[in-house]
């Protein structure tokens, strides 16, 4: 028996394991097995291929049942999903139910989860903006976090190496506090966003600007992406449903399929990851305790390295649940702010418009992506009585509409052939910083489980005064800006949605100098675990205002190779 579960292990044995398979877990899966590491990836949810399990990707809108709309039922059965944009008859096959896998809600908190073979990287907005040193150096300089313990020359080379394969279209710009990158053709701004880029110049200089939000999606140098069997990106605008043709980034079409055909990825699917093995005497994680979704048996995977990519939350949940002797609270959780300072990111406020000029030209065709203002408050320095600032998103269109005019036939004949064209609809959101607090933390519930007896993850996260103060000044500057422009109906708005649906979510096991006030090194290793490493959005100190994920991609990739050259046992 001793020899069968000795062979037994040695089944169960892989140089690295990787926990998650979405955005970042998949970069490490493809660094580390593209340089011969044995790698096993683990994902709790089914399996989803590329080309292969996207039912819904070619269908016409009456093949719909409603239309593309929920149906009432599936909306009263999952109140918290369903406030998401993306849930749609579409896509809702890519999207957790609310009742499968509860949460607990100590303040509201919607938490949006795509349990699945490439994760939420089939179902984000694929929007990659760099960060710069405004942002690094942030925390330290308005004194609040702790400070990063990377700068951005140490990400920069990370960023061209991800948005080299994922392709990344855009143009450049030459903005300090928005870096350029490796970018493909970018997609044509119309006429009036020109337009009022022209009236940002007049208005306020170079102080502000609005350009074309970079975006993940392919548009030029085809031959290399066909190495990954990918193809130009037709602007369909059906992203949520999964891409034929591999026109954007998803780990389902590019980084697991690399992963996959080196030979060296191993991917275990309805693997409900239960907590890392920590090992008092050799004093590192050797492994994974799992429970496999479907026969709730418990099974255990070994490893010399292990990156956690489980996504924020569920990431700090895993590390919460792997207590030992030497880590009663949760591994590495010698200083006791493991799932503490979570943030996120403040989409709650938008300002809406109209303009009656350029009604000689419309709008025809898609486009994956928007107009895009980076932050320009407090930016060089202090100047309003909130910290930090806020990007904003930035679009112009005009829309056809039916004559509803007549009865009968003729009304019938006006409704089915629209033809009249509304003036130029304008449209800005927010997406603002949101300052990282100790009272903002997820913990574990003591007495509630889920179905496979993993405790359920507490939720305490909500907005404060900084919050506030930063919605009245976006919505007074992007009024003022509109007003200078010429536009007219401006209207302002605050949905008051509760944190999360951003599904931006951050922190809790944040990167720093000191073991003291952090969990994780310059390196994102666990500084109590050196052979654990966290890269997905719960290494994050501080939010900043860019959409996250290409971050996450970069960050993971190097953190791959930091494994790989400090590991003499991670190696073909």
């Amino acid at each position: 028996m001793a020899n069968l579960n000795i062979d037994a292990e040695k089944e169960r044995t892989f140089q690295a394991i990787v926990i998650g398979s979405g955005m970042s877990g998949s970069w490490a899966a493809k660094e580390l097995c593209e340089h011969g590491v044995k790698t096993l990836v683990l994902e709790r949810g089914r399996d989803v291929k590329h080309l292969t399990d996207y039912p819904t990707t070619n269908m016409l809108p009456y093949e719909f049942k409603h239309r593309g709309n929920i149906s009432t039922e599936v909306e009263k059965e999952n109140p918290i999903v369903s406030k998401c944009y993306a849930f749609r008859e579409d896509a809702e096959h890519f999207f957790v139910k609310d009742k499968e896998h509860p949460y607990v809600q100590e303040k509201p908190f919607d938490w949006i989860r795509g349990y699945q073979v490439g994760g939420k990287s089939l179902l984000w907005a694929r929007q990659v903006q760099r960060w710069s040193d405004f942002d690094f150096e942030g925390p330290a300089r308005d004194d609040f976090a702790v400070d990063w313990p990377i700068r951005y020359k140490d990400i920069a080379p990370w960023y061209s190496h991800v948005e080299k394969f994922a392709g990344v279209s855009g143009n450049k710009d030459g903005l300090p506090n928005l870096p350029d990158g490796e970018f493909l053709p970018g997609f044509e701004l119309n006429i009036v966003e020109k337009y009022f880029q022209e009236q940002l110049k007049k208005n306020y200089g170079n102080d502000r600007h609005m350009i074309l939000a970079r975006c993940a999606h392919i548009t030029g140098n085809l031959e290399y992406y066909q190495q990954q069997g990918r193809m130009k990106c037709q602007s369909r605008n059906l992203c949520q449903r999964g891409c034929p043709f591999g026109g954007y980034f998803s780990a389902n079409s590019s980084t697991l399929p690399w992963a996959e055909k080196t030979g060296n990825m191993t991917l275990r699917t309805h693997a409900i990851v239960h907590s890392i093995i920590y090992d008092e005497v050799k004093q590192k994680a050797v492994g994974v305790r799992i429970i496999d979704a479907n026969t709730k048996e418990m099974e255990e995977y070994f490893s010399e390295v292990i990156f956690l990519n489980a996504a924020a939350l569920n990431t700090n949940l895993v590390l919460l649940n792997s207590t030992s002797n030497r880590f009663p609270n949760g591994l590495g959780n010698d200083n006791g702010l493991l799932g503490k300072y979570v943030a996120f990111h403040n989409y709650r406020a938008g300002v809406s418009a109209e303009y009656d000029g350029h009604l000689e030209y419309t709008t025809e065709g898609g486009r994956p992506t928007s107009g895009y203002f980076p932050r320009f408050r407090n930016l060089r320095k202090q100047e309003t009585n909130f910290l930090r600032g806020y990007a904003a998103g930035f679009s112009a269109g005009r829309y056809s509409y039916a004559n509803q005019d007549g009865i009968g036939m003729p009304l019938k004949e006006n409704l089915l052939n629209p033809s009249n064209l509304t003036n130029w609809r304008i449209g800005s959101h927010m997406m603002g910083e949101t300052i990282p607090k100790e009272t903002n933390y997820v913990t574990l519930s003591k007495e509630e489980k889920d179905q496979w007896g993993m405790p359920l993850l507490k939720v305490s996260v909500e907005y404060d005064e900084n919050d506030e103060m930063m919605i009245k000044d976006y919505h007074e500057q992007m009024t003022e800006m509109f007003e200078k422009a010429g536009f007219k109906n401006i209207r302002t708005r605050d949905d008051h949605r509760a944190p999360g649906l951003d599904i931006h979510e951050m922190g809790g096991v944040r990167m720093g100098h000191d073991s003291k006030t952090s969990l994780l090194n310059k390196n994102h290793q666990l500084h109590a675990c050196k052979n654990v490493y966290v890269t997905d959005g719960a290494c994050m100190t501080s939010t900043g205002t860019q959409n996250p994920s290409l971050s996450y991609m970069a960050f993971a990739a190097r953190a791959a190779h930091h494994a790989m050259e400090n590991s003499t046992n991670l190696k073909s």
